[in-house]
């Protein structure tokens, strides 16, 4: 356990513990799929909404809007300037509290964001899926955003909802993830950020740190594989320890299996971080396997010591006994 002690200091750290936990591998072709041809393994959602989130999408009325852009920035801009400013700051609590807070209070930084947009989406039928950047080897520092799959035009589009950007080309088309990325390795000519909300404030004062922010992150990719938003929020262990004791809620989301995993986008400039995840995860599972061998041998001693307790007051209770 003392070996642990170094990712222990800090939440970035306990963030790569997770994600190490968490990451299956699986061919680049992964990334490449519409919601027809969904690959195994990717969860879906086998909650239903909560009245909350179904109320929200009835008051939006995302079923009049024309398409499922529209839906999206629709709840988009719900979500910037449902309070007057934004103050930031990690929620970490259920969705419904998460989703009252941002509203309400303007609280709430990317991962908050997020999870309620694709509730809101998932509840107007939206699929959706989220990508995730980080800087310091898939740790906790980093970035996550949403893309839709627009049924209409049967294709994805990424929308960065905390950061109040879409990101469009030169048509004013918005980009697929993929698309975007390929345009920061190989250059952004055409490219532009759009605000979501023209009342709300942009992720940056000035548009070339928003640049600088998203290159930065450009080779650590990683895909979110699964959307669970309710069926995660209904989890007993999310129900009892979520926003008192994050960690547990999201170990015992791992055990009953809600909690989505993390699909690497490899490639040859992350191969280190990638190794070193794995390295990582073999720690985990093995720090964990001699833990409950450990457990499991203190408990078989103590039973022992109890039967053998027991036997010999029984033997003296047996001696007492003889006339």
């Amino acid at each position: 356990m003392l070996s642990l002690a170094p990712y222990l200091g800090s939440s970035t750290e306990v963030v790569r513990m997770r994600n190490a936990l968490l990451v299956v591998d699986g061919p680049t072709s992964d990334f490449d799929w519409s919601p027809a041809a969904r690959p195994a393994g990717f969860a879906l959602d086998s909650a239903l909404p909560d009245p909350m989130f179904v109320d929200a999408a009835r008051r939006l009325q995302l079923d009049a809007l024309p398409d499922d852009w529209a839906r999206a920035v629709a709840i988009s801009q719900h979500l910037l300037t449902g309070s007057p400013t934004l103050g930031g700051g990690a929620i970490q609590s259920d969705l419904t509290t998460t989703y009252r807070r941002i509203i309400e209070h303007g609280d709430g930084y990317c991962a908050d964001f997020v999870r309620v947009f694709n509730a809101l989406a998932g509840t107007a039928g939206i699929p959706v899926r989220s990508w995730a950047f980080s800087f310091d080897g898939f740790g906790g520092h980093g970035h996550v955003f949403p893309e839709i799959w627009n049924r209409q035009l049967q294709r994805w589009q990424l929308i960065d909802v905390y950061n109040n950007y879409a990101i469009v080309d030169a048509k004013n088309q918005p980009l697929a993830a993929m698309e975007f990325r390929r345009a920061l390795l190989e250059g952004t000519a055409g490219v532009q950020l759009r605000p979501l909300a023209g009342s709300a404030r942009p992720g940056f004062n000035r548009e070339e740190k928003a640049w600088q922010y998203y290159r930065n992150g450009m080779h650590q990719w990683y895909l979110w594989w699964g959307e669970q938003a309710f069926a995660y929020d209904q989890t007993w262990a999310v129900r009892t320890f979520d926003g008192h004791a994050r960690a547990l809620a999201q170990m015992g989301a791992i055990v009953q299996g809600v909690h989505p995993r993390i699909r690497i986008l490899a490639t040859t400039h992350n191969a280190p971080q990638v190794a070193a995840m794995r390295r990582l995860r073999t720690h985990l599972l093995t720090v964990a396997g001699l833990g409950t061998a450990a457990a499991a041998s203190m408990t078989t001693c103590a039973a022992v010591m109890l039967v053998r307790r027991r036997r010999r007051s029984g033997e003296r209770d047996a001696v007492a006994a003889e006339p």
